[in-house]
């Protein structure tokens, strides 16, 4: 059988770009795991991206996920199939256009290959206890001295 598990991801940045962190909360049962990093210089965009994509990387087998973020630039790539299209077309939004953030999206089109994610978009700071949390967890990451580079930001 398996495993149900609920993921409430958020991600943020202090300027953007600027320093930025990732929170995340895992729940399955009675566990509960919290996650949280951070990078020197990136998007929030790639945060927000980075917090589910870290979070779907800790299942250690493949999971039924229900995952909540308030990002609608994750949430609508996904659902809508935007970021599969743009991988097929060699990471180009249209002709002209090339999107941003192929690594990250790359990976979490795998890591939602291994796992049947069902994404869902949560308001942000409107009150949802765990949505907050990863707020808070999120800022304090991006707060931490001395974080180490984000590998795939680069200055456009």
């Amino acid at each position: 059988m398996v495993k149900a598990v609920t993921i409430y991801t958020d991600g943020a940045c202090l300027g953007n770009p600027g320093p930025g962190g990732y929170g995340a909360v895992m729940l399955y049962g009675e566990h509960r795991q919290e996650l949280s990093g951070g990078f020197r210089l990136t998007t929030n965009n790639r945060m927000e991206m980075m917090a589910a994509l870290v979070a779907l990387e800790t299942l250690t087998e493949p999971c039924a996920v229900t995952l909540y973020s308030d990002s609608k630039y994750v949430v609508d790539a996904l659902v809508k199939g935007w970021a599969k299209r743009w991988q097929t077309n060699g990471w180009m939004r249209n002709k002209t256009e090339a999107a941003i953030n192929p690594d990250l999206w790359a990976n979490l089109l795998q890591a939602c290959q291994r796992h049947q994610v069902n994404w869902q978009w949560v308001k942000g700071h409107a009150g949802n206890p765990e949505n907050e949390r990863c707020d808070r967890l999120a800022v304090t990451a991006a707060r931490q001295p001395n974080l180490p580079p984000d590998p795939g930001y680069s200055r456009r």
